[in-house]
């Protein structure tokens, strides 16, 4: 049986808690919850003791939480399975966490995918260029750093406000709760200096959409998703804690491969 423990047991991580107990995934269970806000009955109060129960500790509390918990999950010899991708964006960190030795890590796909075609294309070629619209609920990506015209669009307007055109380094850091899809595509294909990403609030949107262009030797594509949003955070899509799910299921039992 996997012990699986949890970083984190918010929008992402309740709906992972949830499934787990109700035996979503088979050959594994919740084995422990670390997250000093939330109650849960498998709660426990330090890292040591989620690392004492766990085989892999998956970490679905934020940017702040792979920075303090990650390396040690790893040099402790227990796997690690990243949700939040977009602090991989920090160069040390990323380095860090793949140099630490013991437990494998692994870095969940989310809300999106396609990736095994655009790795295919960069094997036959550089791409030229790689590029991804995530449209949101306006709400959801209101940030303090805006200036008040922008909020007062994104609050009270009736059209979409593209809030955010540039590097996706850049936005992991500006949308920490946003850029998850962002960082993952940048780390599957040409990096996170040279995908552009443009964030779009839209008044209208009751889903969570990204779209995927990349250009190169192979060919053009164009990949697109449409996600309902978590009820419980509108930042996040609701599969991606879904995605967590089917992580874990293939760390349990391999799934057949398509080559």
């Amino acid at each position: 049986m996997l012990r699986v423990g949890l970083i984190g047991c918010g929008a992402i991580g309740s709906v992972v808690a949830r499934e787990l107990s109700e035996g979503a995934v088979e050959g594994a269970e919740l084995t422990a919850v670390f997250d000093l806000v939330i109650d849960h009955p498998l709660r426990v109060d330090n890292r040591e003791s989620l690392l004492s129960r766990s085989d892999v500790v998956v970490e679905a509390a934020g940017h702040g939480a792979l920075r303090e918990h990650g390396i040690a999950v790893r040099e402790s010899g227990t796997d690690l399975l990243v949700v939040s991708i977009g602090a991989l964006a920090d160069e040390d960190l990323d380095a860090a966490l793949r140099r630490a030795e013991g437990g494998r890590l692994y870095l969940c796909t989310g809300a999106i995918g396609g990736f095994d075609i655009l790795r295919a294309a960069m094997l036959l070629g550089p791409l030229s260029e790689v590029a991804i619209t995530s449209t949101k609920p306006a709400v959801a990506l209101s940030r303090p750093w805006m200036d008040e015209a922008v909020l007062d669009a994104l609050e009270n307007g009736s059209e979409p406000v593209t809030v955010f055109d540039g590097a996706a380094r850049q936005a992991c850091a500006r949308f920490p709760e946003s850029a998850n899809v962002t960082a993952t595509l940048s780390l599957a294909t040409v990096g996170f200096d040279r995908v552009r990403v443009q964030m779009v609030g839209d008044p209208a949107a009751t889903q969570v959409r990204h779209l995927v262009t990349a250009f190169g030797v192979a060919g053009a594509y164009e990949l697109s998703f449409e996600n309902a949003a978590s009820p419980d955070n509108p930042r996040t899509s609701a599969v991606t804690a879904y995605s967590v799910l089917r992580a874990l299921t293939d760390i349990r039992r391999p799934p057949v491969s398509f080559l």
